[in-house]
């Protein structure tokens, strides 16, 4: 009960009965040779087995025992090393990179369920490779050839594994106040001062070497965000000599203790630029959009994996007998019998099921954008990702954290004590709510980035494509609309109206989207299945019925 099982069998459902991955991934010339279901499903079941023996195993100790910090050193916990040497040389890691750069040039959904299960079998261990698809998705489209001869290869492949540097102790959401500096160098390169704080994998020993892509100001750079460039400094550069960049401390956290996070500082550490000087931000948030993506998934997964142990241990718990008729196949007293305990877990398993729909959707319309021959479709795709990701960054995050409390809830006291795990999951999954732009960051992008500006054009284009199944689904869709233009109509009046009901509007939105995603598990799943109908009903009676609530005070805002 206290290790993490990924179930092939189900994703490979949701991927080629429900999403029909291999007639979508066909269309894409890139990736047509790709769309064999035997070859995906081989590296799905191969990949699960990975997670279940070598990744999952090393949780408890990743947390009881955690990161060790000495004289700038940063040791991680006992197994996390050979097991990452493992992951890479395995090439996990380049399951998506493209061939010339040392991947193997696989759809990118298979590289989200992967690490989707890993989040959910050890998130602390997750956090070192988490990062490596956006750096290397921003040295490719930004950096120099000179600085791709040196790295691309060695971040597709993930023997090098990277960090993203943009928090300081002043400056959090708000990376306009940067103050790092970047100081040019007769050599072409730069020389780079400041602290950088919260840096996860700032330092540690599962790798030969890291990747820093650092933000900074050159001295000339105006105020505020558009005056900040992007830099590369490694922990050693190709001589062997070691950069002047420094690990003071690691934080003591409240979960998360397998992964080291880390004060960073740059002594006049030699660097090379990213893209263009006061570009920074631009070529920075290729890496933060593929990160808030991957966030979203380990939402998906912790929620997981909190419900994996809930449900095990209801299976098991014996306490007094549960109303309603006898089953007898089950004894009358299993906890997981009582209507309460039924109720918190197939919610939970609706959650889950749906998150898993549309985070895998988007993480296939990243390569419909891509690839796809028709403009019209790729517009679409860049469309649906716009606007999923921070929805999802934001709702499954939550998710997991209040989620995986109604899950603890179902061991009782047992699991407020460690031996059961279920604890470590919701300590580990606040964090995600925060980092890679906060849900609050998030409702804001949503509607005051990207709904208001064009009058809610993309939005509505959006809910064409959802605009079927049932009554109460149209109903919803048809009520998220007046609200856009309720919205518009009353947000220039106010300068904190948009703001104001950013959040309710997002999670009216996430539960528009979760209502069409079962739509869809239901037109595939067998009839009469329980795995599928009793969460499908939960979802009808315990979570869409939040709609109407954000509904109201959205528009009672909006009427002030």
């Amino acid at each position: 009960m206290n290790a993490y099982r990924p179930n092939p069998a189900e994703t490979t459902f949701l991927l080629f009965d429900v999403l029909r991955l291999p007639q979508q991934l066909a269309e894409l010339p890139a990736l047509a040779d790709m769309a064999d279901p035997a070859l995906m499903q081989q590296v799905l079941e191969e990949a699960g087995k990975f997670v279940g023996e070598v990744i999952a195993p090393l949780n408890r100790d990743g947390d009881e025992i955690g990161c060790r910090f000495e004289a700038g050193t940063v040791t991680a916990p006992p197994g996390f090393a050979d097991a990452y040497r493992a992951f890479w040389q395995a090439g996990w890691p380049a399951l998506a990179t493209a061939p010339e750069d040392g991947g193997q040039g696989l759809p990118s959904v298979l590289e989200a369920v992967l690490y989707e299960w890993l989040s959910a079998a050890n998130h602390g261990w997750t956090m070192a490779p988490g990062l490596l698809h956006g750096a290397y998705e921003c040295v490719k489209h930004h950096a120099s050839d000179a600085l791709k001869v040196q790295y691309l290869e060695k971040l597709a492949t993930g023997e090098w594994l990277a960090t993203m540097c943009l928090t300081e102790p002043h400056a959090g959401s708000d990376l306009g106040l940067v103050r790092t500096k970047a100081v040019p160098q007769a050599d072409g390169g730069y020389c780079l001062s400041g602290t950088k704080i919260f840096i996860s994998g700032g330092e540690h020993d599962l790798s030969e070497n890291i990747v820093h892509l650092v933000l900074a100001r050159l001295p000339d750079a105006p105020a505020g965000p558009k005056g900040l460039s992007l830099f590369l400094v490694p922990k050693f550069y190709a001589d062997g000599s070691r950069s002047a960049v420094v690990c003071e401390r690691i934080e003591e956290k409240m979960g998360l203790h397998g992964s080291a996070t880390c004060v960073m500082r740059f002594d006049e550490a030699h660097a090379q630029i990213v893209g263009e000087p006061g570009r920074g931000l631009t070529a920075m948030f290729v890496m933060m959009n593929a990160a808030r993506l991957h966030v979203a998934l380990q939402g998906v997964g912790l929620l997981d994996a909190a419900w994996q142990k809930a449900d095990a241990y209801a299976a098991e718990r014996r306490q007094m007998r549960a109303p309603g008729p006898r089953v007898d196949s089950e004894p009358a007293d299993l906890i997981g019998r009582h209507p309460a305990m039924r109720q918190k877990l197939d919610t939970q398993r609706a959650w889950v099921d749906a998150g898993r729909v549309l985070a895998y959707r988007t993480a296939l319309e990243l390569d419909v954008a891509k690839h796809h021959p028709d403009a019209a479709r790729r517009a679409a795709a860049q469309r649906w990702c716009a606007l999923t990701t921070p929805v999802l960054k934001s709702a499954f995050t939550e998710q997991a954290f209040s989620g995986g409390s109604e899950c603890l809830q179902v061991f009782g006291g047992h699991g407020y004590v460690r031996e059961w795990g279920i604890e470590q999951i919701v300590r580990d999954a606040r964090v995600s709510m925060i980092y890679e732009g906060t849900n609050e960051i998030q409702a804001i992008d949503l509607l005051v980035r990207k709904v208001l500006p064009d009058g809610g054009a993309a939005l509505n284009s959006l809910l064409d494509e959802l605009d079927s199944g049932s009554a109460d689904g149209r109903q919803r869709i048809t009520a998220l609309r007046e609200m856009t233009a309720t919205v518009l109509l009353a947000a220039p009046h106010s300068e904190t109206l948009a703001h104001d009901v950013a959040g309710d509007y997002l999670r009216a939105t996430a539960l528009v989207l979760l209502e069409w995603a079962w739509r869809q598990i239901d037109n595939a799943a067998p009839a009469n299945d329980e795995r599928w109908s009793r969460p499908a009903l939960a979802l009808r009676q315990r979570v869409l019925p939040e709609f109407a609530m954000r509904q109201h005070m959205v528009l009672a805002r909006c009427a002030q």
